[in-house]
């Protein structure tokens, strides 16, 4: 076999492995359909709700572990499962603090899988680089401090406060180890989580008058956020598969 005649077995491969990985999101589209279509209000809480809005994130936790196995529990897989109980606790008010935590430990186990050899950076981080991260953490550091008035005057004040400043460190440092693996995906995914949490705290928080469209805006990119993350984490995987074969040829 050629070079040529390899390169095009390649490129066959390479395409018919992008359309098992689209068929494989039939569910994740599919459950995104039917959260939208049903649309559920928030002032109608309750273990239905909770589900549709978590099935899709559900779905893409399923799609990564079929391709990665049990250990992305403490990976991808894991932070999409604690997602899901985010998005369950967040339909009740009252578990707002509950969804918020889960939501944090997801972007650690993020984090965690964006440090492992996988995901190790190309190149060292040049100087443009440490600016971005920078400039990540001033953004944080901002947001925090621009919500922080608004923290103290809700009723779980001593509470909110510590644990909203805790969850924007977490976030933080979630998308500056994606934007440090040089991945397209997981770097989009990450600052589209954090554009979406902005979204909903400047709403939650009542820092802003309600948006008209505010809801749809927090879950659109929400959705996108992940599939984006879920996406990326498995190209990684069948990235090195391939660097392994190319090793052994």
């Amino acid at each position: 076999m050629d070079i040529l005649e390899t390169a095009a077995y390649d490129r066959r491969q390479r395409r018919n492995t992008y359309c098992v990985l689209f068929l494989s999101l039939s569910p994740f589209f599919l459950a995104i359909a039917a959260y939208f279509y049903l649309w559920i209000p928030d002032s109608s809480p309750s273990v239905l709700a909770a589900a549709i809005k978590a099935a899709p994130v559900i779905s893409l936790a399923l799609l990564v572990l079929s391709y990665k196995g049990g250990s992305s529990l403490l990976g991808v897989a894991g932070g999409l499962i604690f997602s899901a109980g985010g998005d369950y606790c967040l339909i009740w008010p009252k578990l707002f603090l509950h969804g918020m935590a889960s939501f944090a430990l997801a972007h650690l186990l993020y984090s965690l899988t964006f440090l492992s050899t996988r995901y190790s950076s190309l190149s060292p981080s040049s100087s443009l680089s440490y600016f971005f991260y920078l400039l990540l953490w001033l953004l944080g550091g901002g947001i925090y401090a621009y919500i922080f008035p608004f923290l103290q005057k809700t009723p779980d004040a001593a509470a909110l406060t510590p644990g909203v400043g805790v969850y924007v460190a977490l976030i933080v440092l979630m998308a500056t180890l994606a934007v440090r693996t040089r991945r397209p995906l997981i770097m989009m995914g990450s600052l589209i989580f954090m554009t979406s949490d902005l979204t909903l705290a400047l709403q939650t928080f009542k820092v802003t008058e309600p948006m008209e469209h505010g809801r749809h805006i927090v879950m659109t990119t929400y959705y996108l956020a992940q599939l984006l993350i879920a996406v990326g984490d498995i190209k990684a995987v069948e990235g090195g598969d391939e660097f392994a074969k190319w090793k052994k040829s």
